[in-house]
C-alpha cells in the first residue's frame, strides 16, 4: 500500500496504520445477535487470553471505547473502597490512573519518578513493607509519554512475594512485547484493539483472574463500566449487554489472523524492533537527539528532543511532514520539549526509510537556521 493510497502513514502510538485486510473486515455489517458475530466475539476473547498464556486462570472482558475506558472499568471493578492502590508513575498515563482512582474515590498512594526514569523497584519494596494497607500495585508496562519500558517482571515478582495484586496497563505493549502469565503474575492486564494488535479504535479489554473477578459483584460505581456484570452476561450467552462495536471486533479478528501469520508476538516484536533501530539510527544521523538511552527504549514510540534552534517550530515541521505523507506525534513531556515518532502499526523498513527521507528534506533547511514554515514553502 502506497502513501498515496493510504493518504498518509501514521507514526503515532495509536490509532495506527492498518492493513487493507483489516479495513476490508469492516465492510460487512453484523447483527449483534447474529450467530456468526457471536462466534467471532468468543474467538477474539479466547485469542487475547492465549497471547499472554492466561486461558487457564483468567477471563477476557471487553468493553466499548478506548483503552482508558477499559482502565477505568478495571479499576472500578477490581478495587474496592476498602482497598488501597499504589500507582507507579513516570508519565501521563500513570497520572491518568491516579486521577481515575481519585474520581472513583478509591484510596491510593503513588511512587513517581521522572519521565525518563523507570519505575523505582527499590522504593516499591520499601513502600510495600511500610504500608500493610496496600492491596494493589498498578503499573504501566510501556509508558508512551516517553516510550520508556518499565521493569514489569521485577515489579510482578515484588508484588507477588508481598502478597499483593498487580494490575498492568499494557496498552502500548500487548501483542508485541513479552508479557506472559507463566512468569509475570497479574490480577489484571488491560489493553486495547488499536495499538500493537493493529486493529482499529473502539474496543478495550481486561484479562482478569477469574477467581478475583468472581468476588467483585457490586464493586463498580458504573453500569456501563461494570466488568463483573459484563462478564456474567457474556458467560451466560456470549453476548454483550449493550450494542457492541461489531465492525471493530471483526477488524480485530482479522488483525489477530495477521498477527499469527507474522509469526505471532515474536514476529511482531522483531518488526517493531527493526523499525525502532532504523528510525533511531537515521534520526541521530540527521542530528536529532533521543530522550532515552537505548537500554530503556521500548520499540513502540521514540521521543526526540526538540532541536535547540529557537526558530524550530514543531507545528510547521509536523505540517510539512504530513504534506509529504507522514504523520508523527507531539510530545507529552514536562521535563523537556519533545516530539514523538511511533514504530508500530502496518509499517516496516520501506516506510521508515521514506519518513527519514522526508525528514532529511526538511532538515536541509535547518542548516541555515530557517524556520520550518519557510522550508515548507520551499518544497
Amino acid at each position: 500500500m502506497s502513501a498515496i493510497q493510504n493518504k498518509s502513514w501514521l507514526f503515532t502510538p495509536g490509532p495506527i496504520t492498518t492493513s487493507m485486510a483489516t479495513k476490508e473486515a469492516m465492510l460487512h455489517d453484523w447483527g449483534s445477535r447474529d450467530a456468526s458475530f457471536i462466534q467471532t466475539n468468543v474467538r477474539v476473547r479466547e485469542r487475547l487470553l492465549d497471547l499472554v498464556d492466561a486461558a487457564q486462570t483468567h477471563v477476557c472482558v471487553p468493553v466499548q471505547g478506548s483503552g482508558t475506558f477499559a482502565i477505568e472499568a478495571t479499576l472500578g471493578t477490581m478495587i474496592k473502597k476498602t482497598d488501597k492502590a499504589l500507582v507507579l508513575i513516570n508519565g501521563a498515563y500513570g497520572k491518568r490512573i491516579a486521577r481515575i482512582l481519585k474520581i472513583l474515590d478509591r484510596p491510593f498512594d503513588v511512587i513517581e519518578t521522572p519521565e525518563d526514569v523507570p519505575n523505582d523497584v527499590t522504593l516499591l519494596k520499601t513502600k510495600i513493607q511500610n504500608d500493610p494497607t496496600i492491596t494493589h500495585i498498578i503499573a504501566v508496562h510501556c509508558e508512551t509519554t516517553s516510550g520508556i519500558l518499565n521493569p514489569i517482571e521485577e515489579i510482578s515478582r515484588i508484588t507477588a512475594n508481598s502478597g499483593r495484586k498487580l494490575i498492568i496497563d499494557a496498552m502500548s505493549s500487548f501483542g508485541a512485547l513479552p508479557l506472559s502469565n507463566n512468569n509475570i503474575q497479574f490480577e489484571a492486564v488491560v489493553a486495547s484493539s488499536n495499538k500493537c494488535l493493529e486493529g482499529v479504535p473502539g474496543l478495550g479489554f481486561a484479562l482478569i483472574e477469574k477467581q478475583a473477578l468472581e468476588r467483585t459483584e457490586g464493586n463498580s460505581p458504573s453500569l456501563c463500566l461494570d466488568l463483573y456484570d459484563q462478564w456474567k452476561s457474556m458467560e451466560a450467552n456470549d453476548q454483550w449487554r449493550f450494542t457492541p462495536p461489531t465492525h471493530v471486533i471483526a477488524a480485530l479478528d482479522s488483525a489477530l489472523d495477521q498477527l499469527v501469520n507474522e509469526g505471532g508476538r515474536l514476529g511482531r516484536q522483531q518488526r517493531y524492533q527493526n523499525n525502532c533501530t532504523l528510525l533511531v539510527k537515521g534520526m541521530r544521523a540527521l542530528g536529532f537527539e533521543t530522550l532515552l538511552p537505548d537500554n530503556l527504549q521500548a520499540p513502540i514510540i521514540v521521543t526526540f528532543k526538540t532541536p535547540s534552534d529557537p526558530d524550530f517550530e514543531f507545528e510547521a515541521f509536523y505540517s510539512a511532514l504530513k504534506q509529504l505523507g507522514y504523520v508523527i506525534y507531539p510530545g507529552k513531556l514536562t521535563v523537556v520539549d519533545s516530539f514523538r515518532i511511533g514504530c508500530i502499526g502496518q509499517v516496516g523498513e520501506e516506510q521508515i526509510l521514506g519518513l527519514l527521507d522526508a525528514v532529511n528534506i526538511l532538515a536541509e533547511g535547518y542548516k541555515t537556521l530557517k524556520k520550518p514554515n519557510k522550508l515548507t514553502n520551499k518544497q
